[in-house]
């Protein structure tokens, strides 16, 4: 079966790795057809475990290898599929839309922090088939108040987010 590890908080506050060193990890992990989709940790590749047991696996190998604690969530090209068709919103030239993937019911925090924060024009939050996205002006994603909340230390074990644009890459990668 085909899947994708999207890893947290890789090439970030001083996480820094190369793409075929994340790669060579898998391979020694027993992950067979390994590639990486970008910098930021996007690892696709066939295993015929399952994608709970793969999370386990990969996080231990990866935390062994670059002396980090490692957080990465599996996903099957399937469930890659699901995110990709589910996103709720227009893209435009002037918004960013974000996808997370995460531990079940993460989107239900998420989507309270959001509620909570303060929220720039156009800024808007859903929740699709148990995924939380994410709309935000360009520019803002950083500088906004649910921007903050994400860097908090007690999410890091619970999810990462991506860019819309790089799930479309991520697919292309595992056809």
């Amino acid at each position: 079966m085909k899947y994708c590890a999207f890893l947290r908080g890789v090439n970030v506050k001083g996480t820094n790795m190369k793409m075929a060193d994340v790669c060579q990890v898998f391979k020694d992990a027993g992950m067979k057809e390994v590639s990486s989709v970008l910098a930021s940790g996007n690892i696709v590749f066939s295993s015929d475990q399952k994608g709970d047991e793969l999370k386990t696996i990969l996080e231990k190998a990866m935390s062994e290898h670059f002396s980090y604690e490692a957080f990465l969530f599996v996903k099957s090209q399937k469930e890659t599929e699901t995110f990709w068709n589910s996103i709720p919103f227009e893209k435009s030239d002037d918004l960013h839309i974000y996808g997370f993937i995460g531990i079940p019911g993460v989107e239900k925090i998420l989507m309270e922090e959001f509620q909570k924060a303060d929220q720039a024009e156009n800024e808007k939050a859903a929740i699709i088939n148990d995924l939380f996205y994410w709309q935000v002006p360009k520019g803002n994603t950083l500088e906004s108040t649910f921007g903050k909340v994400l860097g908090k230390k007690s999410l890091k074990d619970q999810f990462t987010s991506r860019n819309v644009n790089t799930f479309e890459k991520v697919l292309n990668k595992m056809k």
